[in-house]
């Protein structure tokens, strides 16, 4: 949507870049604070407030004017920013004994809504105008509070019981936590730059606009597939270290694709959205699985998505400017090609059958 945006209020393309930026920056700052927004609020509590925000930004971003452009965009980021840190948390606490099947459901529903928004956005846009068309979403955040109030009413509100001392370790000093936190990170930090740049890097190789689109949804359109696959599959098991070598080897194999056979551009899309949304299933299921209780899960969580965001928020804007600097793809490609292979390692470190709360793996001082 953002062309028509841009052309109705007149925005530069700095300005533009800065609105696509707001959000990711906005989940770094905010993941932090999950934590104590979840002491402050319970779980319940904050989660709906979650929601509120998400539904008052789409809303304010809807008026049609500059100020409540970024002004929504900035509510709805904050919103979307709790969720995202207390989800992992609620599956730990209501769903303990299936973390990686209800972290792959919520995966699949979260990649289908995203390939289904795109797919419409542009039909709205020319039915009703790009205003209506964004404030057409609101129907997703008011469906889910029409749901969640009947979880308020039988929903606990809190994080259980509280961690035995030896389990209050900053969580910053888990060298398991830093594990899970990197291998979110850069899964993050590739994905957004092939997010971001994939059209382009299919043009600069040969291909019309046309069919740069179509494969950029086909990317978006196979990230939906691992949530259905590796849910029932992966919680069987008590280690998840080969799924992640496997799963992030398709990153690398398709980003080694991509520098040397554009023209089997449909493959390499359609692995590299399996690898995105493949390593981010795994990576949120790690929150749970490598977490004894909740306000582990939570403590992770909040690092786990800073760190990744963060990454992922300054990624697009190093790799285009790399790119803007030598003229061509082939640098950045293989930047995020080396990123992949590291993710791999991780993912192997990560899935190991450990907790961020044992001694053993609180070896930063």
């Amino acid at each position: 949507m953002l062309g028509p945006v841009r052309t109705a209020l007149d925005l530069s393309l700095a300005a533009a870049g800065a609105l696509i930026a707001l959000p990711l920056l906005i989940f770094a700052l905010v993941s932090p604070f999950g934590v104590w927004i979840t002491r402050a609020f319970g779980l319940e509590r904050a989660l709906l407030g979650a929601l509120v925000a998400v539904a008052l930004g789409i809303l304010v971003r809807s008026l049609g004017f500059v100020w409540s452009l970024y002004l929504g965009t900035l509510i709805l980021s904050i919103g979307i920013a709790i969720g995202n840190v207390l989800l992992p948390s609620l599956v730990k606490r209501d769903f303990s004994r299936k973390v990686a099947a209800t972290t792959g459901t919520y995966s699949l529903v979260m990649g289908l809504c995203a390939a289904l928004a795109s797919a419409i956005a542009i039909p709205l846009i020319s039915a009703w105008g790009w205003r209506l068309a964004l404030a057409s979403f609101l129907i997703l955040p008011i469906g889910a509070l029409v749901v969640w109030i009947g979880q308020m009413r039988h929903g606990q509100d809190s994080l259980g019981p509280l961690m035995p001392p030896a389990e209050r370790a900053p969580i910053w000093r888990s060298m398991l936590a830093w594990q899970v936190t990197l291998f979110l990170g850069i899964n993050s930090t590739v994905y957004y730059v092939g997010v971001s740049y994939l059209p382009a890097i299919l043009i600069d190789a040969g291909h019309s606009p046309a069919e740069a689109g179509s494969l950029h949804g086909v990317m978006q359109l196979f990230t939906a597939i691992p949530g259905l696959l590796l849910g029932p599959v992966v919680g069987r098991m008590r280690r998840q270290s080969l799924p992640a070598v496997v799963i992030g080897s398709l990153a690398t194999v398709s980003l080694a694709g991509l520098l040397t056979a554009p023209q089997y551009a449909f493959a390499w899309s359609a692995l590299f959205g399996l690898a995105g949304g493949g390593c981010f299933m795994l990576g949120i299921a790690f929150i749970g699985l490598r977490a004894r209780n909740t306000q582990q899960a939570t403590a992770l969580s909040s690092m786990a998505q800073c760190g990744g965001y963060l990454l992922a928020g300054l990624a697009p804007m190093a790799m285009g400017a790399l790119r803007d600097r030598l003229g061509n793809w082939t640098v950045p490609l293989w930047i995020c090609l080396a990123l992949s292979l590291a993710m791999m390692i991780m993912g192997w470190l990560a899935g190991r059958d450990r907790y961020v709360g044992d001694a053993a793996n609180f070896q930063l001082s």
